[in-house]
């Protein structure tokens, strides 16, 4: 399928991308022989085959989304909701589909009992050229990617990968925790990388600052933790346990000139720039407590850790979301269900249904 250059927009130089000749580079696997590229996908034979979900995510400013199949990846706007493009093919899934924002590079691993491609091998696959330029083979299987637009990182259960975009030169190894959620965040500033992953005890969240060669270890949670997640600038960390705590950080490593407003407003409330949290010492007795330091910075829901909106989902199916535009909610899950709703951020209470889609459903292929 050739995908319209309206579609995705391409990598304008190899500064900013991977070199242009395919790298191919194995680590974590000593006894591993020479490691030949992913074959060229191929179209998919029998458009009519049942298509299972095996993942979805989204990209890093939460405006598309992608999802993984069992027949290949397709790619969505969020809003206004379109199917931007999709790859199906004869040779299997993928369960791993990484975006780099809008553009023509995406990370891809193998998924399905079916698929040609391995769950422990990483390729970076350019959609403009319809080919691979980049692979990374694993001893064990990997668990996530996530893509900056200088950095790649691959996380497997106990380790964690950082390489450059360029040269897909090894920079970066961290040991974790065994990790088989892949949990781990990235900040996307330009001219700041933060780095969020486990730590090495339980409830423990290790921040890395590599642009002050920095490592700070957040004891954030009692229990193990469920998921994190960082600001675009890095600047803010906020963390669930599997007990249902929430917490936020405030990591105070901005300090270049176009820091966001909420980042100018934490700085002028301390102005160190150590990555120690601004959690109150008395925050398990006060349920609020934790978020205290956010008040006049953040909208006034932030301010409580009780729910302040809500919109009920079927149960025992896993959902993400994030917020889009106009007090909107974007939720997508893995049967296949896309909802907008819009919440009141003044009174909240049930949110409003705006748009529901089933995007796996034919209909709403790209023609």
């Amino acid at each position: 399928m050739t995908v319209p250059s309206s579609h995705m927009s391409s990598i304008v130089s190899t500064s900013r991308g991977i070199h242009p000749s395919t790298g191919i580079s194995t680590y974590d696997n000593p006894r591993a022989g020479p490691s030949g590229s992913f074959s060229q996908p191929e179209p998919e034979s029998n458009d009519c085959d049942e298509t299972e979900l095996f993942s979805v995510s989204w990209n890093q400013d939460y405006g598309c989304f992608a999802a993984g199949t069992n027949h290949g990846f397709r790619i969505y706007n969020c809003d206004p909701f379109k199917e931007t493009f999709r790859r199906d093919l004869k040779s299997g899934g993928f369960k791993i589909v990484e975006m780099l924002f809008r553009s023509n590079i995406l990370a891809l691993v193998g998924g399905g009992a079916n698929s040609q491609y391995p769950p422990n091998k990483v390729m970076i696959w350019d959609d403009h050229q319809s080919r691979c330029i980049g692979e990374f083979a694993f001893r064990s299987e990997v668990r996530a990617v996530k893509l900056r637009r200088d950095r790649i990182i691959v996380v497997l259960e106990h380790k964690i990968y950082v390489y450059n975009f360029m040269d897909l030169k090894l920079l970066h190894q961290i040991e974790t925790l065994a990790n088989p959620r892949g949990l781990c965040c990235l900040s996307h500033h330009s001219n700041t990388f933060v780095l969020a992953c486990p730590g090495l005890q339980r409830g423990q969240v290790r921040i890395e600052h590599f642009g002050l060669n920095m490592t700070k270890l957040i004891h954030a949670h009692d229990s193990h933790i469920a998921c994190f997640t960082l600001t675009m600038d890095g600047l803010l960390l906020a963390s669930a346990s599997t007990k249902g705590t929430v917490h936020i950080f405030s990591l105070r490593v901005r300090v270049g000139e176009d820091s966001a407003a909420q980042g100018l407003a934490l700085f002028q409330q301390n102005s160190s720039t150590s990555l120690d949290a601004l959690i109150s010492p008395n925050a398990g007795s006060n349920p609020s407590s934790s978020l205290s330091f956010m008040r006049g910075v953040l909208p006034k829901y932030f301010s409580s850790e009780w729910s302040f909106a809500q919109f009920h989902l079927p149960e025992d199916i896993q959902f993400i979301a994030a917020f889009g535009s106009q007090n909107a909610v974007i939720i997508v899950g893995m049967d296949g269900s896309f909802y907008r709703c819009r919440f009141d951020p003044v009174h909240g209470g049930e949110m409003l249904q705006q748009e529901y889609v089933r995007f796996l459903k034919t209909e709403s292929r790209l023609r």
